[in-house]
């Protein structure tokens, strides 16, 4: 149970491991520190200790998973982070004080005319209406074109496990080809031109 322990100190801002003061002896009928960690250890099922701990997000380790995964990745000239994922372009941004929110953005690789809009918006609207991930939205860009966009935001104020870093991107890249998928299948080409 040390591993609880330490978990625990950690939670405290003490250094896991560190000693702690001795404790009052407990009277009969009071439950002790041990007590409440063996409690919470079998209510959490947990039967040996944790592989992994949470931890801090950093570009880095975005960069690791996609390396890992053999996805090709860049850093563009602001310095950010991104991918193309089945021809779509996805960027991978942390936001926060601390660079704990993880938002996974992907645009459709087709723009369309700006007289689609309303439909195009009407779809965003029915998908995010049925899904909660991604959120889609729609963008006009200067030039009048239509753009798709995407995001999957999770907020990790205590940091991240690798398999929650992995299912979080999987879940962003994944649930927007889902989408991208459903325009291709609405407006097959040309797109670019008005209805």
């Amino acid at each position: 149970m040390s591993w609880l322990t330490d978990l625990v100190a950690r939670w405290r801002g003490r250094a896991p491991g560190a000693r702690r003061l001795p404790r009052a002896q407990n009277t009969p009928g009071q439950v002790s520190h041990d007590d409440v960690t063996a409690l919470l250890a079998r209510e959490l099922g947990v039967t040996e200790p944790a592989s992994e701990l949470p931890v801090p997000l950093a570009p880095g380790r975005i960069a690791t998973w996609l390396a890992d995964n053999q996805f090709s990745y860049f850093v563009d000239s602001d310095g950010d982070l991104g991918g193309l994922w089945r021809g779509r372009l996805f960027y991978f941004f942390l936001f926060g004080e601390r660079q704990e929110i993880l938002q996974v953005r992907g645009q459709w690789h087709r723009e369309l005319t700006i007289e689609r809009l309303s439909e195009v918006l009407e779809l965003c609207n029915d998908w995010n209406a049925d899904r909660i991930w991604p959120k889609a939205y729609a963008r006009v860009r200067d030039n009048g074109r239509v753009h798709v966009v995407t995001e999957v935001a999770v907020d990790f104020e205590h940091g991240a496990t690798d398999d929650q870093l992995s299912q979080t991107l999987f879940c962003g890249l994944s649930t927007a080809t889902m989408l991208f998928d459903a325009l291709d299948e609405q407006y097959v080409d040309p797109a670019g031109t008005a209805p």
